[in-house]
């Protein structure tokens, strides 16, 4: 399959499962918060493509296209989702928690920033084992003023390590503008800081963030250490399921949602002739029975027993 048309398959996915998941939530179906991150696909399926399986991943709040990207099997992530016993997690972690080490992805977090040291952690890893894994750390524009950010990276430049910071800057930090919360007119500049590369791309452009994400892998695993990775996004809806998102400018929104990573790799294929209503129409088909099939395999799970409520606590 071509490329692009992998990376538009990729993104479709996503954004039909996100969809799949707010109308569950909405139906009272899955327990917990549910952070969308819709608008942002191309940042995930960008970055994971210059991933091998291997590669660790350490994700956030708003993980669900990460994780799909990254590989994850989609009927364990939704069963965890509904917090069955065959969940990745055995129902225990939910959205904000999920993981699956088969394929790299050890974890969301809904800690602000917390998956910064931790990459560093297993980046150190890698580095003292000659693995030649690569480990990325996906955060948002909010959690480049923790001191997590600047004592996680900072370690990572002075040891050399094979990582990647990717900040997807979505404007807002929850409910605040990133105008608001910091000086600096890029993130990427805090790189110079650390003394490392901090590169700003496009985040609505799915081949602009898999070519930066491509060159600071081969940095990474190359021995020359990390790079900042700044990604220029947005979210479509608000910061979690049932935000009425009042802090944000319409006009503003209605410019970022024209940016549809999506659409615009739609009108690009359409117009090099390799997408047509056919091939999207059997796409959509495809990609919404794996996620109905993936729902029904969760809905028939079973739940955790209660004598598990212990298990798996302490390693």
């Amino acid at each position: 399959m071509n490329e692009q048309i992998c990376f538009y398959r990729q993104m479709l996915r996503i954004r039909q499962f996100e969809q799949k998941a707010i109308s569950l939530f909405e139906k009272g179906e899955l327990p917990g918060f549910l952070h969308s991150c819709i608008g942002q696909e191309a940042v995930a399926v960008g970055v994971c493509s210059a991933l091998e399986k291997k590669d660790y991943l350490f994700t956030t709040h708003r993980g669900h296209g990460h994780v799909l990207a990254k590989g994850m099997d989609m009927k364990r992530m939704v069963s965890e989702l509904y917090a069955k016993s065959t969940g990745s997690n055995r129902g225990k972690g939910g959205s904000m928690h999920i993981m699956d080490v088969s394929v790299g992805v050890l974890g969301a977090n809904g800690v602000v920033g917390a998956g910064i040291p931790m990459a560093s952690g297993t980046a150190l890893s890698s580095k003292m084992k000659k693995d030649g894994r690569v480990t990325v750390a996906f955060f948002g524009d909010g959690a480049s003023n923790t001191g997590a950010f600047h004592e996680g990276i900072n370690l990572a430049a002075v040891w050399g390590l094979p990582t990647i910071f990717l900040c997807e800057n979505n404007k807002f930090s929850e409910s605040t503008s990133v105008k608001n919360h910091q000086r600096v007119e890029r993130i990427s500049e805090r790189a110079k800081a650390f003394g490392i590369p901090g590169i700003h791309v496009d985040g609505m452009d799915v081949e602009a963030v898999a070519k930066a994400a491509a060159n600071s892998v081969v940095r990474a695993r190359n021995g020359e250490g990390p790079t900042l990775i700044e990604a220029d996004t947005y979210r479509f809806l608000g910061h979690y399921l049932g935000d009425q998102v009042e802090y944000r400018n319409e006009d503003e929104h209605a410019e970022w949602v024209l940016k549809d990573p999506i659409v615009q790799i739609e009108k690009h294929l359409e117009q090099a002739g390799l997408l047509n209503e056919e091939l999207k129409k059997n796409l959509i088909q495809e990609i919404d029975a794996e996620i109905d099939n993936a729902v029904d395999y969760a809905v028939n799970s079973a739940d955790p027993h209660p004598n598990e409520a212990m298990d798996h606590i302490f390693v």
